[in-house]
C-alpha cells in the first residue's frame, strides 16, 4: 500500500464532531442494548480466580435478572489459564470465551512462547484470541518481522477469531496507528483492537476513527471485512453510545453487530444498565443495585 499520511487536525475535528450528535430516547434504548450485546465483559487481574471468572460468566449470561429481555454479552475475556474455567461457566449459551494472549500487555516474549501460550488457550476452548503486537518492533520500524508474528499467531489460533491490539496510546502518531492497523490487517486480523486496557491513553475516539477509515480503506481493496474492538478507559455508557455512532457514519448501520465491532468492558456494564433502568423508571438505580464483576 502506497502510505496516506494522516490529517491529524481533521481526524480530530471529525471525531470532535461526531461525539456530539445528540441522541433521541428510543434510539438510546436500542443503543445501550446494542453496546451491551457487543460488549466482552473482561476480568484480567492477577487476583483472578475460577470461581471470580464464573461469577462474570453468570453475569454475561444474565445481566440483569429484572429484565430478561436484555441480551447476553458477545464475550468474556480472562486470562489463558483461566479459559477451561470460563468454557465450563458458560457452556451452553451463546457468549465466546475471549482470551489475551502473546506476553500481555507488554508483548515482551519470545516467538516461541507466545504461539503457545496461543494454542493453549485455543485447545482449552477460547474461541477468540486477543494477541498484542510487539510495539516495540513496529517503533522501530521492523515492519515485516511484526507482520509475520501476526500471521504465525493467526495461524496457531486456528478457527478462533483473532483480535490483534496495538496500544494506540504508545505507537505515538496516527499515521503510526493506521500503519499498524493495515499491517495488522493484511497479516490475517479478524479484528483490529485500540488497546489493552493497561495503558494511558487507551481507546480515544481520534484513533478509533483512524481505524475506522483505515478498515474502510482496506476493505474496498480487499473485500475482506474486518471488525473494530475499543478497549479501555470506556466506562460510561455515554463514551460507548459515541463509538457507536463513530462505527454507524464511518463504516454503516450494518457494521453495528458484534461480529464486526466489540468494546472491552469491566465496569461499562453496570452504568449502561443503570441507564436503561432509568430510561424505564424515571430514577436513577443506586450502583449497589447491581452485582460487582
Amino acid at each position: 500500500m502506497a502510505f496516506v499520511p494522516v490529517d491529524a487536525v481533521g481526524l480530530e475535528e471529525r471525531a470532535s464532531s461526531l461525539a456530539t450528535r445528540s441522541i433521541k430516547r428510543d434510539a438510546k434504548v436500542a443503543g445501550l442494548r446494542l453496546v451491551i450485546s457487543c460488549m466482552d465483559l473482561t476480568s484480567l487481574e492477577g487476583k483472578d480466580t475460577p470461581e471470580r471468572i464464573k461469577q462474570l460468566c453468570r453475569k454475561a449470561v444474565t445481566v440483569d435478572p429484572d429484565d430478561p429481555t436484555l441480551p447476553a454479552v458477545a464475550a468474556v475475556c480472562v486470562y489463558p489459564a483461566l479459559v477451561a474455567a470460563a468454557k465450563r461457566a458458560l457452556l451452553g449459551s451463546s457468549v465466546k470465551v475471549a482470551s489475551v494472549a502473546t506476553a500481555f500487555p507488554s508483548g515482551q516474549s519470545g516467538l516461541d512462547v507466545k504461539l503457545r501460550e496461543v494454542r493453549d488457550a485455543v485447545t482449552d476452548g477460547a474461541d477468540e484470541v486477543d494477541m498484542v503486537i510487539d510495539r516495540g518492533r513496529f517503533l522501530a520500524g521492523h515492519y515485516r518481522e511484526v507482520a509475520e508474528e501476526i500471521a504465525a499467531v493467526k495461524e496457531a489460533s486456528g478457527t478462533a477469531r483473532l483480535k490483534v491490539i496495538l496500544e494506540t496510546g504508545e505507537l505515538g502518531t496516527y499515521d503510526n496507528v493506521r500503519r499498524a492497523s493495515w499491517l495488522a490487517m493484511e497479516a490475517g486480523a479478524d479484528f483490529i483492537k485500540t488497546s489493552t486496557g493497561k495503558v494511558q491513553p487507551a481507546a480515544t475516539p481520534p484513533a478509533a476513527l483512524a481505524m475506522l477509515q483505515t478498515i474502510r480503506d482496506y476493505e474496498a481493496r480487499s473485500h475482506r471485512a474486518v471488525g473494530l474492538k475499543v478497549a479501555g478507559g470506556i466506562r460510561t455508557a455515554k463514551q460507548a453510545l459515541q463509538y457507536l455512532v463513530l462505527v454507524k457514519e464511518t463504516l454503516g448501520e450494518e457494521r453495528l453487530d458484534p461480529r464486526y465491532f466489540r468494546i472491552g468492558a469491566s465496569s461499562l456494564l453496570n452504568d449502561a444498565l443503570m441507564q436503561l433502568r432509568k430510561e424505564r423508571t424515571g430514577t436513577y438505580q443506586s450502583d449497589d443495585y447491581f452485582t460487582k464483576d
